[in-house]
């Protein structure tokens, strides 16, 4: 069973969820978090997936708002130990329904080709040529709510 989570920017729970996705998403492509980068985390929206019995955080994602009607979703990641069970699809999921509630009619992203099928699985649809951004190739896809 699992349960989502506001996460509270600079809490502990923000701590773990850093640290997921660090080691998910940049450290295998030797990247590092930007300070600058961190220090805009402030006002973004966190949202962490806990395993409910463990009380483990398995999943989380952050959100920024774009303008008043999009909303970007960003650096979503699942713990490799439980990828293959659905967490991801729910994360994003919750997702779309918290932004929907606070407004948002549209959700992007950029997404990484290794994952821009599991994205149209999910309805969103491509909305760009490939470009890349700190060396790596995305496409922005885009899914009104």
């Amino acid at each position: 069973m699992i349960k989502f989570i506001d996460v509270e920017f600079g809490s502990g729970r923000y701590q773990e969820l850093l640290d997921l996705r660090y080691r998910i998403l940049l450290q295998p492509l030797g990247l590092k978090f930007l300070d600058s980068f961190r220090e805009q985390e402030a006002g973004f929206l966190h949202i962490g997936c806990i395993d409910s019995v463990s009380d483990k955080l398995i999943g989380g994602l952050i959100m920024v708002p774009v303008d008043n009607e999009e909303i970007r979703i960003m650096q979503v990641a699942v713990d490799d130990t439980r990828q293959g069970e659905g967490i991801g699809k729910k994360l994003i999921e919750y997702a779309e329904k918290t932004a929907k509630e606070i407004g948002y009619s549209r959700m992007v992203m950029h997404a990484m080709l290794s994952v821009v099928g599991f994205y149209e699985k999910l309805g969103f649809r491509q909305d760009s040529d490939l470009f890349e951004e700190k060396g790596i190739n995305f496409i922005r896809m885009v899914k009104n709510l």
